[in-house]
Parts: structure tokens; sequence; C-alpha cells
């Protein structure tokens, strides 16, 4: 990793990311409201939740693209939706997987300086919120 921020290559990085938060927020609004069944009732209010976080931290995310002098994407990674909760469920775990990765590879471009390491530990942050999403999914389809 560099001292310095790659300027230019971390905005692209943040606009690959936002472009995914942007389907997590409308997933996981689409599934809190569109789960049927006794069993994933009891999820929809944490999934909306999981939605809400999603969006404070898309906001996060476009504001630092604007901060390096960027324009952030409108762009909406491509939506799926099953009505059946398991395999819904099972979607909001592939699409977090590919975001978590996605942060992860953001990451490189953010050099060694204080700016940098605020961008650093956002970053973090949100794979460790995302993380512990994916961890409840994965717990709700788990059976005894």
């Amino acid at each position: 990793m560099s001292e310095e921020m790659n300027v230019r290559e971390q905005i692209e990085a943040l606009n690959r990311v936002v472009r995914l938060q942007h389907r997590s927020v409308l997933q996981y609004a689409l599934a809190s409201a569109s789960v049927v069944g006794l069993e994933f009732q009891a999820h929809a209010d944490k999934l909306r939740g999981f939605a809400e976080a999603e969006l404070v931290d898309a906001t996060r995310l476009v504001g630092k693209i604007t901060a390096l002098g960027g324009d952030s994407t409108t762009e909406v990674a491509p939506l799926s939706f099953n009505k059946d909760p398991s395999e819904a469920v099972d979607q909001l775990v592939e699409a977090e997987t590919e975001a978590l990765e996605t942060l992860q590879a953001a990451i490189e471009p953010t050099g060694r300086e204080a700016a940098s390491e605020a961008v650093e530990h956002r970053l973090e942050h949100i794979i460790m919120r995302k993380q512990e999403q994916v961890d409840y999914l994965l717990r709700a389809r788990s059976r005894p």
C-alpha cells in the first residue's frame, strides 16, 4: 500500500461499493416487507433495520466520494427477489458476500495519511456491520 491515497482509484473503488450499497438498501427493504409465514415475520423488523443501516452507510460513502472531488454513481447493482423467504435469505447472503468482497478491495487504494486512515476505518466498520448481518441471516436460515 502506498503512503498517499490514490484518489482516482479510491473514488472508483468507493463507487463500486456504493452501487452495491444501493442494491442492499433495496433488497433488504423488499425482503422486510415481503416475507411471509410465521417463521419469517419475526425477521421483518430486523431486515428493515438492516435496510436503514445500509442507507446510512451509502450516504456516508457518497459524502466521502464528494469530499474527494468525485461524483457518486447512481447505478444500482441488479436486484433479485424471490417470494420464497428461504430463497430470499439465500439471495441476501449472496449479495452481501459480494458487497463484503468489494468493500475489502476498496481498502487497497486508501494509503497511510490521516484522510486515508479515516476512509479505511469507515470501510472496516461497514465490513464489520455487514458481516454481522450476514451472520444473522446464516443463523436465520439454519435448522436445529
